[in-house]
């Protein structure tokens, strides 16, 4: 049976364990949909940077501007074959000293969330498998082949000694691991090797029976149920990624649990979700897709979530299906475009996101940035306009300044009927209608454009005649409860933002303003008073 990705444990125990510091100086937890950090609600609003991609005189510079943006936390890729060229030969110094680049992000007041890989895709050859490993004849790369582990597990250690020691409760920055990336088999519903042929035709764990009948997908054992219940008798045409979810599942648990044992940082795996043509093999098989949700909570428990990497345009369904109450939504990579701002707002204020972060924004601040090939997004089934960065930096930048100035008001509404979100996934969408105790609100989307962002908002019921509106690109209107037929008008309106808590207005709008809110391509908030007659 192949046992895909143990040769992280070594990685992972060392990491977590190496200079553990008695006392603390500082505590990342799980909280009640929120992390907590030194026991305080903390929202990770992220950036995945490239550092191999940014000359070193700049990591700074680049550090600096997502801060800029209203980012707190750098998701940091570890590439392998660029630390380890030829094989025994590593590289940890200038433009590829790792630590350097996390005590950097520290000294400018940002956390860490590593990926350690040691296969990170990023577009970068061969996922960042050295070359190297090819001389050998008949190697099985991210499988359980001897060599591979064997040079995983050296690699790994060297990484660990580079950046063991800078853990958020030795004083560092690193607050998150991640566990692999993106794992599952492309190509093939799971593996048929011998190993793997002599489990499938053998019982399935009783463990995962457990999990299918609570989940609903088998009944449970009753008269006349098969002695041998091998994978293809319980689950059917499904047998084979159900299989590979339940391997791929627990190698991780093996990996995350160990290093938990030694140090508990919080430990998440990421997932490249189905999509067209939607069957297992052309998306990685195994991998924790939303039908396989099931399989992967029964068998990694010590994974705290699993997260969705988001490319496809039914964004608000992606976000809505991986937010449940044994997995808070975690968004490690989504896509950089202009969008992604009015993305960020919906996850957050609608999906209670603790994580959200642009993908290799590294290149946002280039007057030419590179241009990803046709080939590769076609072969990845990623939409190009995906890596189309016009406008994002700007509008993300509001939508994170924003979302900081709205913090404690979101806080005392989520979750509670007086908070509801919109966004609109496809160009097909005109609008949503959002309904509260004494008014409803109907909200129109605004046609979206290349290098714009979409519609995208909530509305706070601060109380009965009270509301708060964020979003841009839509415009809202007011109408009474149906039977009601009185007419509904401003007491006052105004544009504006909060501070410290308390609101602040930055423009009144008492004149004739209709009973009509118009958002544009950049976030606002806006403040009425309503009232009928």
């Amino acid at each position: 049976m192949k046992k895909p990705l143990l040769y992280l444990l070594i990685l992972l125990v060392t990491v977590f364990s190496t200079s553990c510091s008695q006392s603390s100086k500082e505590t990342f937890e799980i909280g009640d949909k929120t992390f907590l950090l030194n026991g305080k609600p903390f929202v990770v609003k992220a950036a995945e940077i490239h550092y191999p991609r940014i000359p070193k005189e700049y990591w700074e510079h680049r550090i600096k501007m997502c801060k800029a943006l209203g980012m707190n936390t750098i998701c940091l890729y570890v590439f392998w074959n660029f630390h380890e060229p030829e094989e025994g030969k590593y590289d940890f110094t200038g433009q590829k000293d790792i630590a350097a680049f996390c005590r950097l992000a520290q000294e400018n007041g940002m956390y860490v969330i590593v990926r350690p890989g040691p296969y990170v895709c990023a577009e970068w050859e061969m996922g960042g498998l050295p070359w190297w490993l090819l001389k050998k004849k008949d190697i099985r790369l991210r499988e359980a082949d001897p060599y591979f582990i064997e040079r995983v597990n050296i690699f790994e250690q060297e990484v660990a000694r580079q950046v063991g020691g800078l853990t958020i409760q030795n004083g560092g920055p690193i607050i998150m691991v991640q566990v692999e990336n993106e794992v599952g088999l492309l190509g093939t519903e799971r593996d048929y090797c011998r190993q793997a042929e002599e489990a499938f035709t053998g019982n399935v764990p009783d463990k995962l029976m457990d999990a299918a009948v609570k989940s609903g997908k088998i009944r449970a054992r009753e008269t006349g149920w098969p002695e041998k219940a091998d994978w293809t008798v319980v689950f059917g045409e499904d047998a084979g990624e159900i299989f590979s979810a339940w391997f791929f599942a627990s190698a991780l648990e093996r990996i995350a649990s160990v290093g938990k044992k030694e140090y508990p940082l919080p430990c998440y795996a990421n997932v490249w979700l189905k999509q067209f043509p939607w069957y297992a093999g052309s998306y990685p098989s195994g991998g924790p897709v939303e039908d396989m949700l099931w399989v992967w909570k029964a068998a990694a428990p010590s994974l705290f979530t699993i997260a969705p990497d988001i490319y496809v345009p039914y964004v608000s369904e992606i976000m809505e299906k991986y937010t449940r109450p044994d997995n808070p939504l975690v968004i490690p990579e989504v896509r950089k475009d202009a969008v992604t701002a009015s993305y960020a707002l919906y996850a957050y204020l609608n999906c209670h996101a603790l994580c959200y972060a642009p993908f290799g924004i590294e290149d946002l601040w280039q007057k030419e940035p590179d241009v990803i090939p046709k080939e590769v997004t076609e072969a990845l089934n990623i939409d190009p306009l995906s890596f189309d960065m016009t406008g994002t930096k700007e509008t993300l930048g509001e939508v994170y300044r924003l979302l900081g100035e709205i913090k404690s008001l979101y806080l005392r509404y989520r979750g509670t009927t007086h908070l509801k979100c919109f966004l609109k996934n496809a160009e097909g969408e005109q609008g949503c209608y959002l309904k509260f105790k004494s008014y409803d609100m109907e909200i129109r989307y605004l046609p979206q454009q290349v290098g714009m962002p979409t519609a995208a908002g909530a509305v706070f019921e601060l109380d009965e005649n009270n509301f708060l509106i964020v979003g841009m690109m839509c415009n809202v209107c007011v109408h009474t409860k149906p039977g009601d037929h009185r007419k509904v008008d401003f007491i006052r309106k105004e544009a504006g933002t909060y501070s410290d808590g308390q609101w602040r207005c930055r423009q009144r709008q008492n004149g004739d303003e209709k009973i009509v809110t118009m958002l544009y391509d950049m976030p606002e908030c806006v403040k009425m008073e309503l009232f009928k007659y």
